[in-house]
């Protein structure tokens, strides 16, 4: 959840740790703060502040720091509530530290500690880590000892960088079930919680694995596993352009992020679609192959916006395969127990492959031998290794908190993993009809942008509402999950997405005139269905916004308050196109309540704890 930074080398290390938190302050922006060895003052200058980055900008205003070697943080709360006390780096003795992750024996760790005559200043689980780090230096004053006993003093999940006043040439990190990358640079190293704050730096990567650390200095770094057997540092090169992590602008994140969803689709297409030949090939997922050849069920778990995808994936998969699936919530399946054998498919969804309980959930599903795949957007992500397969999708960097061309592009990866399990289990190639509508798909979320305009009509009356109901059937049922979803998020108006043959079931009570009620609807079958349940809504007053098809513009012509419609296109293609009207209508609502689009209050961008 917590953003970490860290720089080492030839340059000041302010700007550059400033710039990194700023590209990090979607996982967390409570508080921030700083910390970084004064080359004139011969000490550790640690700098401080509740809020946003901005705020820790002010302060540093009036402060000069000369410094090559330096770490920072950005802040969502676990233990402890937003405060200067509370903010990272927190610091003990000549050490300072910053930490992602949740301590799980703090208490314990906090008591013994304690015990020993240590003072703590703050009520997070972090301060116990750079605590202990001074006990145990007191022990042999060995400080890389002292790092990896502490290492193996701590339960639970953590990336870990730490600075010395004695050591100023060195930073000590370590990762475990956290995210934690270097970045290699010609003026020194880098690390980062995510790969979006190196891009200005550095297109250099090394990913540190689960139960790795690394002693960095400004000409070399040194990996290391937790039992101390040195591992050889494997470099790769990102192809993220460093400007798809600027706004380019657009006012919000999210705004540019919506209006990017064609390439983010198509990218993720293009890659892995023989388009003469109607043939997917999938480079990362061949052990696929066999798998689809004796599956006899697929499970998709996810958290949030991926549990919708998963959801999307259900339907796409029992109608391509024929296949009994089911979608659940990873938080649900991890702790349940579950009926699994190597004829069950277990795919894991998550934007940035770090997910907590979606990374718990492939833990279960390997334990008990069921084959595993994974769609991620982060290339070397924890999902991806830990996978028997993996589907990237090529999104690009999605900064905003609330996730949309991510949502799409996995879309994108569940087809053509769909369209690989036909190709496999029937020995067929892709239907051209269907490739055709696939291909096109990018060109009509185009055509719904250029609309947006009608969509920003609909924000001021939906704004001034306490609740708004999302109603959809078959596939646009889970687009109505999601569109409540990012309502919700980012608006703080309270939303409900349903099943509408679900709304007679209790829903139906909640509906007056105050209330404004999304539909979305689909020709064919489902359109008699949806009309009827507009219909009730009309009967009790609610305030109908429908987006439909374009082939329903006549018999949609009286059915709403307001009107929106779609493309048409292939019935298991229509999310790619009905979720983007819900996206901006999201974004519309919220910017017209004035909220924080990209940084919403109490959420952080990739859930890394529990």
């Amino acid at each position: 959840m917590c953003g970490i930074i860290g720089y080492i080398g030839n340059q000041q290390a302010v700007p550059i740790l400033i710039e990194g938190l700023k590209r990090l302050e979607y996982r967390g922006y409570d508080s921030a703060g700083i910390a970084c060895y004064d080359t004139e003052k011969g000490e550790i200058v640690r700098i401080r502040a509740v809020g946003k980055i901005s705020e820790l900008e002010k302060k540093l205003r009036d402060t000069v720091i000369r410094a090559s070697t330096g770490i920072g943080h950005t802040r969502w709360a676990t233990h402890g509530a937003p405060s200067e006390n509370n903010a990272h780096p927190h610091k003990s003795g000549p050490f300072v530290v910053v930490h992602n992750g949740i301590v799980e024996n703090y208490r314990e760790l906090r008591s013994k500690l304690t015990q020993e005559g240590y003072q703590f200043t703050s009520d997070t689980d972090t301060e116990v880590i750079v605590k202990l780090m001074e006990y145990l230096w007191n022990e042999n004053k060995n400080e890389w000892k002292a790092f990896q006993k502490t290492i193996q003093n701590i339960r639970g999940t953590f990336a870990i960088a730490i600075i010395c006043e004695h050591l100023p040439d060195r930073i000590f990190v370590a990762r475990y079930e956290s995210p934690l990358v270097i970045g290699v640079g010609e003026e020194g190293y880098y690390v980062a919680s995510d790969i979006p704050a190196l891009l200005p730096f550095t297109q250099k990567i090394i990913y540190l694995n689960d139960k790795e650390m690394a002693l960095i200095k400004k000409d070399n770094l040194e990996i290391y596993n937790f039992n101390g057997e040195e591992l050889e540092p494997k470099i790769e090169l990102i192809t993220w352009s460093p400007t798809l992590a600027e706004k380019g602008g657009y006012r919000h994140f999210m705004q540019k992020e919506i209006f990017e969803q064609p390439r983010a689709i198509s990218d993720t297409i293009k890659p892995y679609l023989n388009v003469e030949k109607g043939i997917v090939s999938l480079p990362y997922a061949s052990a696929l192959e066999n798998v689809f050849n004796t599956i006899e069920r697929i499970i998709f778990v996810a958290c949030g916006t991926s549990y919708h995808a998963g959801l999307v994936g259900k339907y796409l998969f029992e109608a391509f395969l024929g296949l009994p699936c089911e979608a659940d919530i990873a938080s649900e399946f991890r702790y349940r127990p579950s009926i699994l054998t190597p004829r069950t498919l277990v795919v894991a969804i998550s934007q940035s492959g770090e997910t907590a309980d979606t990374k718990g959930a492939i833990k279960v599903a390997k334990e008990m031998g069921a084959p595993t795949c994974s769609i991620v957007n982060v290339l070397g992500s924890s999902l991806s290794r830990m996978t028997d397969s993996v589907i990237y999708t090529h999104a690009g960097p999605e900064i905003g908190v609330a996730s949309t061309k991510a949502f799409t592009s996995q879309l994108a990866a569940l087809v053509l993993m769909a369209l690989l399990g036909i190709q496999i289990r029937e020995g067929k190639t892709s239907d051209e009809e269907f490739i055709s509508a696939l291909l096109e798909i990018p060109h009509k979320a185009s055509k719904i942008l250029d609309s947006s305009s009608q969509l920003e009509k609909w924000a001021r009356p939906i704004s001034k509402a306490q609740t708004v109901i999302y109603l959809g059937r078959n596939l646009l049922y889970a687009v109505a999950l999601e569109g409540a979803l990012k309502l919700k998020e980012i608006s703080y108006i309270h939303a409900e997405g349903y099943a509408a043959g679900e709304m007679k079931h209790g829903p139906i009570a909640l509906i007056d005139e105050r209330v404004p009620v999304v539909c979305l609807t689909q020709r064919g079958f489902f359109f008699e269905k949806m009309k009827a349940n507009i219909e009730e809504v009309r009967a009790r007053g609610g305030k109908v916004y429908l987006v439909a098809d374009e082939l329903l513009r006549k018999e949609v012509s009286e059915l709403a308050h307001e009107l929106f419609f779609v493309p048409s296109t292939h019935d298991l293609l229509i999310p790619f196109l009905f979720i983007i009207p819900m996206q901006l209508l999201a974004y519309y609502v919220a910017v017209e309540k004035g909220t924080d689009v990209d940084q919403p209050r109490n959420l952080a961008k990739s859930v890394t704890v529990e």
